[in-house]
């Protein structure tokens, strides 16, 4: 206990100790320099028999031993010293006075040995050795003073404290995707994995431009489920950066698949291969007609979005959900294409409802439309029909019309008898064009996709708010169990929660199980920061006063990782959560490192990639060919059922011809 009689007994026995030193010394300088003090007179038979005592005990057998032993008492009683502390004092300076004062108390002997019993000399002596005592006392008192715990600490940013455990063990089975990285725990390097056991769980990757998405994990999502013999389906954003990848690593591990699958690409710049995303045979009742309509239109119109259950927004989507529709059940679907759905939107309001009433089952969709043209509300009419076909009617191009009339493959590419590995290009300068109609193909596809009895596969979508997918949730949610994975390429929360509005991205932000993430800022970094947990950290705390210096130590839960953190990580770095399943648990599922790449060897493989063989020879000729000729299929339906209608009293009455 620290009270005050313990402290003024400690600071006796030291006064006491230090002045036991002083007598030492001056019984050094007795018996070394007797002969001057002789000389002064300053001996007598008392001193002499005190001297005698002492000797025998063998302090004075060595010229240092009675100075090593004053020296050693000083040193003991400046062990419990307390001097006032200093701010400005530093360790030089004390070290610089007790360098200094053992020099001169040692090398003072000196003196002694060249001047012999001179009385001068023996003064000199005494008086240099005493400057050493007292610089040695001073330095020693001086280090008593100085604050040894500054508030200055070497790791500012608290880095070595942040650090935990990870996964160091490598985890794989026929599903999984595995990372090599590395990691700080404390202030030592190690090697971990970050290994997504169970990708269809969903992964989404997050990562502002430049963090290395694409670099660092879906370019080994593509390679390492190819090899795994996935059947795949990728949206490249900046085409052919992904596509190519994909076609060199699929012609290196062919031999991974049981059935043999086969690459196609849809480019609408370049054309490759043809796709109709309304295929009839995949269309089987008007809630898939209704589905695609609202993709195609979201999609086209992001806006509405937001404003779903609006009346001038659900009317536009039903009018073109009653015309596909009316296509998927002419003959069979024979022109059923989104082209031809286009070029029958702009036909006139007579000979459009005409046709359309002719189905019973799209009757209560156009109703409304053929009441407000027959009672003569054309500004309603307008509003609910015109932004439909406003927004459809920027789709009205030659090469579009081409690439989506064909029918060189169907999208169901889990198909066991028939694997596929589908590339969709878009291009940056044409997204809101092109994003659109990639929806509707993405929309179709995961409707095919997300079923039973199929083929394992791997859905990648880089820089997925760039196009519009609507109940991406439900198929995270149920595609686990039909094993669908899905990797979500993107760059902020925000982004996300722009293009598909607040309520879809928390739930597709919530529902994802795994999570890899690059830099962040912003609400982006605090929710992830959330989500990743608190770890026990240390926590030193230190009160500096002038009489002492206090220490306080504790530990508490904060952030593992926290919101700068992942605002402020470099190119590579990544922090996130891996998910697990009951057959492999994960103890150590966040993870904070940097992802290992063999850049030479990548750089190498990119230079030796080949590029995607063209798949037809085409001229402008025959794709304005193929134009022209869906206008003519759309005005021989025309004519044909507007022929046939008014020739047949049974009919004739579902002419519309306004007065």
């Amino acid at each position: 206990m620290q009270t005050g009689e313990n402290e003024q007994a400690l600071r006796k026995i030291l006064d006491m100790t230090r002045l036991m030193g002083i007598m030492a010394l001056m019984l050094h300088f007795y018996y070394c320099c007797y002969g001057a003090f002789r000389f002064w007179e300053l001996t007598g038979a008392f001193g002499d028999k005190i001297l005698a005592a002492v000797y025998r005990t063998g302090l004075f057998e060595s010229f240092h031993m009675s100075k090593i032993l004053a020296l050693g008492l000083l040193l003991i009683s400046l062990l419990g010293a307390k001097g006032r502390k200093e701010e400005k004092l530093r360790l030089k300076t004390a070290l610089y006075f007790m360098a200094s004062g053992l020099a001169a108390y040692f090398l003072s002997g000196l003196l002694l040995h060249c001047g012999g019993a001179d009385s001068t000399y023996a003064m000199l002596y005494m008086a240099v050795t005493v400057l050493g005592f007292l610089l040695v006392l001073s330095g020693g008192t001086l280090l008593s003073r100085i604050i040894r715990n500054r508030l200055a600490v070497a790791d500012i940013f608290n880095n070595e404290n942040e650090t935990f455990p990870q996964e160091e063990r490598l985890l794989e089975n026929e599903y999984s995707i595995n990372l090599p990285a590395k990691y700080y725990l404390k202030d030592k390097l190690r090697s971990s994995w970050i290994n997504i056991i169970n990708p269809f769980r969903g992964l989404l990757v997050l990562g502002s431009p430049g963090s290395g998405k694409s670099y660092f994990v879906i370019r080994h999502v593509i390679t390492q489920h190819i090899a795994k013999g996935f059947s795949m389906f990728v949206y490249d954003f900046k085409y052919d950066d992904l596509s190519k990848m994909v076609y060199n690593t699929f012609e290196k591990y062919k031999h991974a698949y049981e059935v043999m699958p086969k690459c196609y690409f849809i480019n609408f710049d370049s054309i490759m291969h043809r796709c109709n995303p309304l295929d009839p045979q995949s269309m089987e009742d008007i809630t898939d007609a209704s589905e695609s309509a609202r993709t195609i239109l979201l999609g086209l119109n992001r806006e509405w979005i937001r404003r779903q259950g609006d009346f001038f927004v659900e009317s536009p989507i039903n009018f073109l959900s009653a015309v596909i529709w009316y296509l998927r059940r002419y003959k069979e679907g024979e022109f059923c294409t989104l082209p031809h759905v286009i070029e029958l939107m702009q036909a006139d309001y007579d000979s459009l409802f005409t046709l359309l009433r002719t189905d019973r089952e799209i009757e209560v969709l156009i109703n409304p439309f053929v009441n407000a043209y027959l009672n003569d509300a054309m500004e309603q009419l307008e509003g609910q029909i015109a932004s439909a076909k406003i927004a459809m009617a920027r789709l009205s191009s030659p090469q579009l019309y081409y690439v989506l009339s064909g029918n060189d493959f169907t999208l169901d590419i889990n198909n066991p008898v028939e694997p596929k590995i589908v590339c969709m290009g878009n291009n940056p300068q044409k997204m809101q064009i092109y994003g659109a109609v990639l929806s509707l193909y993405v929309n179709r596809l995961v409707k095919l996709v997300n079923k039973k009895g199929k083929l394992k596969s791997s859905l990648i979508f880089d820089e997925f708010p760039t196009i519009y997918l609507n109940n991406m949730d439900g198929l995270i949610a149920t595609a686990r169990s039909n094993r669908v994975s899905t990797c979500l390429g993107v760059q902020d929360f925000s982004q996300l929660r722009k293009d598909y509005g607040r309520e879809q991205a928390d739930v597709i932000m919530n529902i994802t199980g795994n999570i890899i993430s690059g830099q962040v800022t912003g609400d982006t970094a605090k929710q992830l920061s959330e989500r990743f947990g608190k770890i026990m950290q240390d926590r030193e705390s230190i009160s500096i006063s002038s009489a002492d210096t206090s220490i306080s130590r504790s530990r508490q839960l904060e952030a593992a990782v926290p919101p700068s953190k992942i605002s402020s990580l470099s190119s590579g770095e990544f922090v996130g959560l891996a998910a697990d399943d009951p057959q492999c648990r994960i103890k150590l599922k966040i993870f904070h490192s940097e992802i290992l790449n063999d850049h030479e060897a990548l750089r190498k493989e990119e230079e030796s990639y080949r590029e995607i063989p063209p798949v037809r020879t085409l001229d402008h000729a025959m794709v304005q060919q193929n134009y022209m000729q869906i206008k003519r299929d759309v005005q021989d339906i025309i004519h044909t059922e507007m022929d046939r209608l008014l020739h047949d009293p049974a009919l004739k009455h579902l002419v519309v011809m306004k007065r």
